[in-house]
């Protein structure tokens, strides 16, 4: 007889079930005043998942989740996967016409929703006919009350069986460059990414960590869930604040927070006297995602944080995470995002197609577990962004160091093409950046008769410094070459941005 070890179906529930069964009495979630043990947690859970049963929602129903980060975003999380239902998150930023196209095409048959936001979700709901729970309140109009519904229903877990490849959600991308799309991510990719999380960042069990990131965002969710799915604590930052985050680090002993550069702008912004005032002395694990942290500010960071392991990675919703710079490397590459991530190979492609080794630039393909499984809905959309062997692209151009080090150059839409030559703005926002004068660079490529595009740069400035387009020239001039210093200069008081913390460069308006 010829034994297969395939191990257990992964399952984003079962990291909560093991911890309800080994620690039950440990603190898994704390919000506020508010707290649950894992066993509460697991009993919650269950609870959740009879109610979507009781409604009489099918194996594999889409439910679509529109709350912020609070506790019972965990639960709700965990329970729709033991009812072997798919979660559909919805930006609580959204409109109620950007909502109402994500129930639509996600067929959501359910929704639940923080009271707050039943503007955002209530009539789309109402218009499809589907179950709406609120959250947080007594039942408004035909809203059913969350708490009611968990009271009466059955706290054992059902046990439903679920494919370790079936999605546990379909994320909705921000739609920089259109209409978002539903990206499906299975319980197997997404239980991979809690422990290799985990370990790399120290989440698990005996850790305490900070949710600052939305939880209706991948990566927010990725790194506010991976705690309670390996026996550690998370901790809920139900809006940011930088001071709220300081005060939270400090009366609970966060150990790990993950951030993006425009909260370390903030943190900076507070003054190295006010961080000061805080018992930070448990920190010791940050890591920050979504845009380029800047080598000045990095620089800054791990001045102001000194012991505290300070990593970089580079990921996107469809292919999770692909690569990270570890303390070791912190000052030896700076600018760089690192070397692939566990069990990820990446490759490298120029505008012909052929793969391009160390020193060459190119677009960025990478091959891992942590893949999505396609669009939903999109057969074509997933084509048009996957390789014959399975390799996966979001657009990014990068180059690889001597060492195979991959630094993040910009986007193949982001790309300007003036009089003929490749210009990459990440490379020149690098260099305004360690101007004095500016907090944030944003380089776009705008029309030109002569040169069919030329580089233009918008700017946030430090307080009380006003723009001096010959001095921030004069700057470029000692890093870059004539052809990639910027022609026209503005200034803005905030860059718009996405969820995920990332620039939205279509909404950045033009220097006249």
């Amino acid at each position: 007889m010829t034994l297969t070890a395939v191990g257990a179906p992964l399952n984003i529930a079962n990291g909560v079930r093991e911890f309800a069964r080994a620690t039950p009495t440990v603190t898994a979630v704390i919000d506020g005043e508010r707290s649950l043990t894992y066993a509460e947690l697991a009993e919650r859970a269950a609870r959740w998942a009879h109610v979507l049963l009781d409604l009489g929602l099918p194996d594999g129903a889409h439910v679509a989740v529109c709350v912020g980060n609070r506790l019972e975003h965990l639960e709700i999380a965990c329970g729709t996967a033991m009812a072997a239902m798919t979660m559909v998150p919805v930006n609580p930023r959204y409109t109620p016409v950007e909502a109402a196209y994500v129930l639509e095409h996600s067929e959501a048959a359910a929704v639940v929703v923080d009271s707050a936001l039943l503007d955002v979700v209530g009539t789309a709901a109402h218009e499809r006919g589907i179950p709406l729970v609120a959250i947080g309140g007594a039942e408004v109009g035909a809203a059913l009350d969350y708490e009611r519904l968990l009271a009466a229903a059955d706290p054992t877990d059902p046990q439903r069986l679920v494919d370790e490849s079936d999605p546990f959600c379909i994320a909705y991308t921000s739609g920089t460059t259109g209409r978002p799309k539903g990206v499906m991510i299975s319980h197997r990719s997404r239980a991979l990414t809690f422990y290799q999380a985990a370990a790399e960042w120290g989440l698990g069990n005996g850790r305490v960590s900070l949710a600052v990131a939305p939880l209706y965002h991948g990566a927010g969710f990725a790194f506010g869930y991976a705690p309670v799915f390996t026996g550690g604590t998370v901790v809920m930052l139900r809006s940011w604040s930088p001071t709220t985050m300081l005060e939270l680090v400090a009366k609970h002993g966060v150990q790990s927070v993950f951030l993006v550069p425009a909260h370390a702008q903030m943190l900076r912004a507070l003054g190295d006297e006010a961080i000061a005032g805080f018992d930070l002395s448990r920190l010791d694990t940050l890591y920050f995602n979504a845009a380029a942290l800047p080598w000045e500010l990095k620089q800054w960071v791990m001045a102001t944080f000194p012991g505290v392991a300070v990593h970089e990675l580079y990921g996107s919703t469809e292919s999770g995470i692909i690569t990270n710079l570890r303390p070791t490397d912190a000052t030896r590459k700076p600018g760089s995002v690192g070397q692939p991530w566990y069990m990820t190979e990446v490759r490298v492609v120029d505008t012909e197609g052929n793969v391009v080794g160390n020193g060459g630039t190119g677009e960025l393909y990478s091959r891992s577990p942590y893949l999505m499984r396609g669009y939903y809905k999109d057969d074509a959309a997933t084509a048009s962004c996957t390789s014959p062997d399975g390799f996966v692209t979001c657009g990014d151009l990068v180059r690889l160091d001597e060492e195979g080090y991959v630094h993040i150059v910009g986007r193949t839409k982001d790309m300007i093409v003036s009089g003929g030559v490749n210009v990459y703005p990440r490379e020149i926002e690098d260099v305004l950046g360690t101007h004095p004068d500016v907090v944030e660079a944003c380089v776009l490529g705008a029309p030109s008769e002569r040169w069919g595009e030329e580089v233009v740069a918008v700017l946030v400035l430090a307080e009380g410094r006003s723009l001096d387009a010959s001095a921030l020239e004069e700057h470029c001039r000692t890093s870059l070459a004539g052809f990639k210093i910027p022609r026209r200069w503005s200034t803005i008081d905030a860059l718009p941005r996405n969820a995920a913390g990332k620039v939205v460069k279509r909404d950045v308006p033009l220097p006249a």
